[in-house]
């Protein structure tokens, strides 16, 4: 398992290194535009050929990249063009903001989509179908409409929470849940769609396996046949798509943050892709595959820990 960790790790350098090189590849071909951004659309060449060398974009673009990553081991992410905000310190506030609505959300997705999966593969017939029925909804309703669903429900009609905005957790732990709690409702409808349709495949696999019917002969409640066994050898396929579905969740955020002018990760990155500031796009991608190989990580260890068979030394 220490070897298979420390493989993952290598692969995860490897790819943080390809995607960084070709995201700043891609991001030279608007350092003028970034540059006339700054200086506004009324500054002559003279004045943008300065900035350029000044800023160091003049030069080649493997040797701006080799001098960035440099920064980059030393945790200097830069600072952004147009706030002068240090992007080291800015990315993980902006993520802490959707990682409260992101990490809840998929924790409740996940102890629903667990419920209802094994209940539609263990009980089968009309459960099964009121099941897959509540699946399809999840699915086919885009999150947008069910944040206004909850919006005009619970702020407009109700006044029970708030319709826009964000209150740090540390600032006022109430006003912070009540401002998560539609868009964390918003994320969960298709969350827990994607997953309980993978949690019931795999128990249906798994109860139709040869182990489970010698498990019925012998005697062994059908509960603890369920839960200790079919449930256990299902986790893999999940887990795998509970990995996914953070990612998605993570990159859904996006609407979900302009809906609720949450300030947060995903609005972040737009507002930084519109101002072409890169140096905050480059700090965007390098948190971005840190995270993805991370939650990756986690799942594949945990799905070892679950599954013997999975393990690999």
């Amino acid at each position: 398992m220490l070897i298979y960790t420390l493989r993952r790790l290598a692969f995860g350098v490897i790819l943080f290194v390809l995607v960084s090189l070709i995201t700043f590849w891609l991001l030279s071909f608007s350092f003028d535009d970034a540059v006339t951004a700054r200086l506004g659309p009324a500054a002559s060449p003279e004045t943008t050929a300065a900035l350029m060398r000044e800023l160091g974009l003049d030069r080649p673009v493997m040797l701006q990249y080799f001098d960035w990553l440099a920064h980059v081991v030393q945790g200097d992410l830069g600072k952004s063009f147009f706030t002068g905000e240090p992007v080291a310190s800015a990315v993980p506030a902006r993520m802490g903001v959707t990682l409260s609505i992101v990490v809840p959300a998929l924790l409740i997705s996940v102890a629903i989509s667990v419920i209802l999966g094994v209940t539609a593969a263990a009980r089968g017939g009309v459960v099964d179908k009121v099941v897959q029925g509540m699946m399809l909804f999840g699915y086919l309703v885009p999150n947008l409409l069910v944040a206004i669903f909850f919006v005009v429900l619970f702020a407009i009609q109700l006044h029970l929470l708030p319709a826009t905005g964000f209150t740090p957790f540390s600032k006022d732990p109430a006003a912070w849940a009540r401002s998560v709690t539609i868009p964390i409702i918003a994320l969960v409808v298709a969350g827990a769609a994607n997953i309980s349709n993978q949690i019931r495949g795999a128990m249906i696999d798994e109860l139709r396996r040869d182990y489970v019917r010698t498990l019925r002969t012998r005697g062994i409640s059908p509960m603890s046949i369920v839960i200790r066994h079919a449930l256990r050898n299902a986790a893999g396929p999940a887990l795998t798509v509970f990995g996914f579905e953070f990612i998605t969740m993570f990159g859904g955020a996006l609407i979900i943050e302009q809906v609720f002018a949450l300030p947060g990760y995903g609005i972040y990155s737009f507002n930084s892709a519109l101002e072409n500031d890169f140096p905050v796009i480059l700090g965007l991608t390098v948190f971005g595959v840190f995270l993805t190989v991370g939650v990756n990580l986690v799942t594949d260890l945990a799905n070892g820990w679950l599954n013997p068979k999975a393990r690999i030394h």
